[in-house]
């Protein structure tokens, strides 16, 4: 575990690679699971602010499901997500030509439509973050669906905290990240220690 200010950041951060592969997955986080992407509650007026900017990029059936549904939900947990097509993929998704699942709030964002760029928990992923009462805890969320973005990460020798700096950096500041980077670096660059009874040779 590596300690940064108030933040816990599990060992996998520094340990797993993870490139992201579409031609692959095909988008299937955004389909996969039991709710749409979490929401943060500072996000829950921009979710409203971006509706007409964001309705071009959207399939008629997402618009149906937010229109029902609202542009969040909130769950019996008491945590805010994105609504969801029948229980599958997130309102705000499409598949492109490729048939590859793709966000409507970032291709709008791409488009200079908004300036919010989509949900840091999409952003973010695979990372997921837990708020304790006094800290956050950011961990690794291993799912089988990205098991060709670690191949892919591995084969590019690509460390999630490297794969996701610039989501890290909008979540907790460019500082946090230098500080981040440092004390991994630091540590990997610290000499294993030599066997208990035998000197190291030189």
């Amino acid at each position: 575990m590596i300690q940064v200010g108030e933040i816990l950041v599990s060992d996998d951060i520094k340990d797993v690679e993870f490139v992201c592969h579409l031609e692959k997955c095909k988008g299937a986080c955004c389909v996969e699971g039991e709710l749409g992407a979490p929401l943060e509650e500072a996000e829950l007026p921009l979710m409203h602010e971006i509706q007409k900017a964001v309705a071009p990029y959207l399939t008629a059936d997402g618009k149906k499901a937010i229109a029902e549904q609202g542009p969040y939900i909130l769950d019996e947990d008491g945590d805010y997500s994105t609504p969801t097509i029948g229980g599958r993929e997130c309102a705000y998704a499409h598949y492109d030509e490729k048939g590859i699942l793709k966000c409507g709030i970032e291709q709008a964002y791409l488009d200079g439509k908004i300036s919010f760029r989509k949900p840091i928990s999409c952003h973010l992923y695979p990372i997921r973050i837990t708020k304790k009462k006094n800290f956050e805890a950011v961990n690794y969320h291993k799912w089988k669906i990205c098991s060709d973005a670690c191949k892919l990460g591995q084969s590019l020798q690509v460390p999630l905290y490297k794969f996701l700096k610039d989501p890290l950096i909008r979540k907790y500041g460019e500082a946090w990240y230098g500080e981040l980077v440092s004390k991994i670096e630091s540590t990997d660059s610290q000499p294993l220690p030599s066997p208990k009874g035998k000197a190291r040779k030189k």
